[in-house]
């Protein structure tokens, strides 16, 4: 035993002297160091990487994520920038709901069947959506405020030259095409434009903005029907191309925070873009087509990434599975807006009752989306992750809510329906963009959104004119209703299974890491110790007896 102690002492005496042995080699360093009159460079160096490396982050950073650039004020001129939000979201997501009041009157004066005049209201929700990209791009260069602008005068005089289509496709053109790209001009924009003034208040400042489009929906049929009734489809769609040019105005007041600070030039780079288009032309000729292709590759890959995010499909999981089941929940959840008063008409219901459902629709979520606003903004409801299990059980609602409609047509049904619907309704609106703000960076935000839009225009495009073929095809209203309640339903249980299964894995991994850091915490030289102690002892008294057996 005494042999055992006798080496453990020698190994920690070597220990003792190999730690001298680098302490005196740290120490000689440094005073090397100090003495080089050369070696500041490297220190130099290193503070201009840091203050490069520090520009770069601010350049790249939202509102939220620097401390030395523009901080989101949560309030002030914020709630000025929602008020405008709201009613821009008034002017043109809720819009495409009142083309059902004219949806009658389209069809017999064009003598077009329930598909034609479906891909009115279906390209126009389409272009408000796949405009994404485009936007992006335009508010990267213009900014918000111009952009913003900019969809306001297409829009209006988009709606304004439909009202003289002699055609069904002219009217694709003018209400789809240019007021839907006006639409998606206008109502991006404002969404960034909120998640930048608002951090600690996003929820409450995204909640209380969906009340644009409930305002819209309440107010927009019963104006349509009023204009329908005094001036016809056509004057209608003069005088609302008037009312769309009102976002322009509110585009004016969407003040900018500030401007971001440009990140210094590199040494040896320069700014002088007709050089760097002759380098790039040298390059091209010398290296042929291959080199050709590749700086293709290399221009469209970032823009791809800066304005459609296509690489969060293959790198953020959580987006991915809200995109595609936000994505496949458009499919169905339009279209009860578009069919509701063609479906109370055709059983016998008045036109006033039949627009009234849609004001009471609109009525119920400027009631449900202020409370919902507040309960969110609450403290305990700040920074929760709890939204998107939420927002999955209200499309989960939603889509089942649409069975209701297929039982009865009576005014009584269809009121018990809307108020269903409109409740669901509410809750989506006041938590899609806060569950995407929070599943996402915010300054991946722009380009995360255009292209959930593009995925959603895709499906908005497929849904009323799918609908209208069911009802040319079947003759009753019902199966439309059906199918969409097939649609919400599975959205919401996909999107619900997801975020669990992805909670669980990511709470696996969590607790994973914590136990292997458990484990690799443990003292090396305790280790060494316990190992001095029990294995050289056995050995060195099994060598001493063998010695003295073989003497």
């Amino acid at each position: 035993m005494t042999e055992g102690v006798e080496v453990h002492q020698t190994q920690t005496n070597s220990t003792d002297a190999a730690t001298a042995a680098v302490t005196r080699s740290r120490t000689s360093s440094l005073q090397a160091v100090e003495t080089d009159p050369g070696s500041e460079e490297p220190h130099q160096q290193e503070d201009e990487s840091s203050r490069f490396l520090e520009v770069q982050h601010h350049s790249k950073g939202g509102a939220e994520d620097s401390s030395d650039g523009p901080v989101a004020p949560d309030g002030g001129w914020g709630w000025v920038v929602v008020a405008a939000t709201i009613l821009v979201l008034a002017m043109t997501l809720a819009f495409p709901s009142c083309i059902g009041i004219f949806y009658t009157d389209l069809q017999n004066d064009f003598q077009a069947s329930n598909t034609e005049t479906s891909w009115v209201p279906a390209i126009m929700m389409a272009v408000l959506h796949a405009g994404g990209p485009i936007c992006s791009v335009l508010v990267e260069s213009l900014g918000c405020r111009k952009t913003i602008i900019i969809g306001g005068i297409l829009s209006g005089l988009g709606m304004a030259a439909s009202s003289f289509a002699q055609t069904i496709v002219e009217l694709y053109i003018t209400a789809g095409i240019i007021t839907g790209m006006g639409f998606s001009l206008s109502f991006q924009p404002s969404i960034t434009m909120v998640g930048h003034y608002f951090v600690r208040r996003r929820a409450f400042a995204n909640a209380l903005s969906s009340i644009g489009t409930a305002l819209g929906l309440s107010t927009l049929p019963l104006l349509a029907n009023y204009l329908l009734s005094s001036f016809g489809w056509r004057g209608s769609f003069l005088v609302l191309g008037g009312v769309l040019l009102n976002c322009c105005v509110c585009g004016a007041v969407m003040r900018p925070l500030g401007a971001k600070p440009k990140m210094e030039a590199r040494p040896g780079e320069t700014d002088n873009p007709q050089l760097k288009t002759n380098c790039l032309s040298i390059s091209q000729e010398r290296e042929g087509l291959k080199g050709r292709l590749r700086a293709t590759l290399s221009t469209v890959v970032p823009f791809l990434r800066r304005h459609m995010a296509f690489d969060l499909l293959c790198s953020h999981p959580y987006f991915c599975a809200y995109a595609f089941g936000v994505s496949w929940m458009m499919l169905g959840f339009v279209v009860p807006l578009v069919y509701l008063v063609p479906y109370a008409t055709t059983y016998g219901m008045e036109q006033d009752r039949a627009a009234l459902l849609m004001a009471i629709l609109g009525l119920i979520n400027i009631t449900v989306r202020p409370a919902t606003a507040l309960v969110f903004g609450l403290p305990r409801f700040r920074g929760s992750h709890n939204f998107a299990y939420l927002f999955a059980t209200a499309v989960l609602i939603n889509g089942l809510s649409n069975c209701i409609c297929g039982i009865a047509t009576t005014f009584s049904v269809l009121l018990a329906y809307v108020i269903v619907f409109g409740v669901s309704m509410s809750l989506i609106g006041s938590l899609l963009f806060t569950v995407l703000m929070d599943t996402v960076e915010m300054s991946r935000f722009p380009s995360a959104l255009g292209l959930i839009s593009i995925m959603e225009s895709i499906m908005l495009l497929l849904g009323p004119p799918l609908a209208g073929i069911l009802v040319d095809s079947t003759g009753q209203y019902a199966y439309v209703f059906f199918a969409c309640s097939i649609t919400g339903s599975t959205a919401g249980l996909f999107i619900m299974l997801s975020f669990y299964w992805l909670d669980r894995q990511k709470n696996r991994e969590v607790k994973s890491s914590f136990t292997h850091k458990d484990s690799s915490s443990v003292n090396p030289s305790i280790k060494m110790t316990i190992d001095c102690d029990y294995t050289p002892v056995p050995l060195q008294s099994n060598n001493v007896r063998d010695m003295e057996t073989d003497v």
